[in-house]
């Protein structure tokens, strides 16, 4: 059977402790559950920014700079609605 609950213990310099308790005090929490609360949401930011980074090839990379640097090619459509645009909006 799995412990209800575990031990987490760490130090800190005199300030930050001192800052620790004030802001507990602020809050109206024990020192130990603002302290707990506090890993616990940043934890919880950490794992989630790491799970959603996505993860793409170097090649990618390669591939994207070497279209950002060639010559740019014509595409008809996008002349076509570009014209399209020019002929349609009315400017004063």
């Amino acid at each position: 059977m799995p412990a209800a609950s575990a031990r987490l213990e760490f130090r800190v310099r005199p300030e930050r402790k001192s800052r620790i308790e004030r802001a507990a005090e602020l809050v109206h929490e024990p020192v130990s559950e603002f302290a707990r609360t506090a890993a616990e949401e940043k934890a919880e930011r950490v794992i989630r920014e790491h799970e959603a980074t996505t993860t793409v090839p170097a090649e990618f990379f390669d591939d994207l700079l070497d279209a950002l640097d060639a010559a740019p090619r014509a595409n008809a459509a996008l002349a076509r609605a570009a014209q399209q645009a020019r002929e349609t909006i009315i400017r004063d």
